[in-house]
């Protein structure tokens, strides 16, 4: 079975990352039976900045927390992205994250779920460029979710209500489809590599 892990990129407290990675596990659920989505939530990882002694393409790991996130990043085909925009970037957090292993990521598949005043688009541009290094597919289409627009607030330190226009949904969908379609094109090279 094709395995996506939907990576929630932010650890910052009060992030509205959990609550986008709910949301496309719950639309890919009743839309796309049959295809196992899991959150992988960087926050969960404990991850302190690189400190790893080798490499991460040298596929040595010698701390706890590193092989318990290379065990997450190789159990999947591929990725949905789930992003804020910090800065005209992605969180350092989710760059750390993605920097501590290597072959765990080559030669899968991944779309992107950005939010923020823009929908994260400039982080959605620089995640393009990293993981293309960690030879990752990454497809065309994204979604692009505005604080304006697709969320509604309580208090402005709360997280606040995802409230995502229909096209959204139709959005989400079709990055479904792609992430899923160049996940399992993408298999016989994984197969390969492995063999």
């Amino acid at each position: 079975m094709t395995k996506i892990g939907i990576v929630v990129g932010s650890t910052r407290p009060g992030r509205r990352g959990r609550i986008v990675a709910e949301w496309v596990a719950g639309v890919a659920a009743s839309e796309r039976p049959g295809i196992d989505f899991e959150i992988i939530d960087v926050a969960d990882f404990g991850l302190p900045l690189l400190d790893e002694a080798l490499p991460p393409a040298s596929g040595v790991y010698g701390k706890a927390h590193t092989v318990r996130w290379a065990e997450a990043v190789a159990g999947c085909d591929g990725f949905v992205f789930v992003t804020p925009e910090y800065n005209r970037s992605m969180p350092g957090a989710l760059k750390n994250a993605l920097d501590f292993v290597y072959a765990e990521w080559n030669d899968k598949a991944a779309g992107f779920v950005g939010y923020g005043l823009q929908g994260a688009t400039r982080a959605v541009e620089h995640l393009r460029l990293v993981l293309a290094e960690l030879k990752v597919a990454t497809v065309r289409s994204q979604v692009a979710l505005s604080l304006h627009h697709d969320f509604t607030f309580s208090a402005p330190t709360e997280p606040g209500d995802l409230t995502p226009g229909p096209h959204q949904h139709s959005a989400l969908t079709a990055l479904l489809d792609d992430v899923v379609a160049w996940s399992r094109a993408l298999a016989p090279i994984r197969e390969g590599v492995a063999a």
